[in-house]
């Protein structure tokens, strides 16, 4: 069987690796790359448990080829968080009990992540429309919703937060507090 060779970053790492043809991206970043947060549904791009980001977009990669990523950008579910601390989407799907089984999770927070880059102050009608192609059999959305409401109330206040400068002072850090209005 022939194979190509394709370049990839995921996860801001780059792989290199010779692939069939025919393999799905989904297959790849599973069985090749061992991130298995990346969940088969329904190979058919119905269920959206398998969306990831490439280059930035959403995308299912349940329905795209491993060498359609070549030389693209892929994150998955395990490149969301910032080392032991998680996404504001994964901590508010923890907090909003946005999960039942967790199937669809990864693949709905993906989609959410997409979504609020988009829109970063959705309305619940925009959400369940962003969130749409994405299928959950347990929860009803309910909790999915106030999950990306939270999530987006979050990164808006973190966006809108004022800097502190640190600085030095006798080979001390401190840190300088905001200056006062007025």
């Amino acid at each position: 069987m022939t194979t190509q060779h394709i370049s990839v970053t995921v996860n801001g790492e780059a792989h290199e690796a010779d692939v069939e043809p025919r393999l799905l991206l989904v297959h790849f970043l599973r069985d090749s790359l061992g991130l298995t947060g990346t969940h088969v549904g329904c190979d058919t791009s119905n269920c959206g448990a398998c969306t990831v980001h490439v280059d930035g977009e959403s995308a299912k990669s349940c329905t795209m080829l491993a060498v359609q990523a070549n030389g693209h950008e892929v994150k998955t579910i395990e490149g969301l968080a910032d080392g032991a601390t998680l996404h504001p989407l994964q901590q508010a799907f923890w907090d909003q009990h946005g999960l039942q089984c967790g199937f669809c999770t990864p693949g709905m927070i993906m989609q959410a992540a997409w979504l609020l880059k988009q829109n970063d102050d959705p309305s619940e009608g925009e959400i369940r429309e962003g969130i749409s192609g994405n299928l959950c059999r347990c929860t009803g959305y309910v909790n999915i919703v106030k999950a990306i409401q939270q999530a987006a109330g979050t990164l808006n206040a973190s966006e809108s937060a004022p800097v502190l400068a640190a600085a030095t002072v006798d080979g001390q850090e401190v840190s300088a507090e905001p200056a006062a209005a007025g």
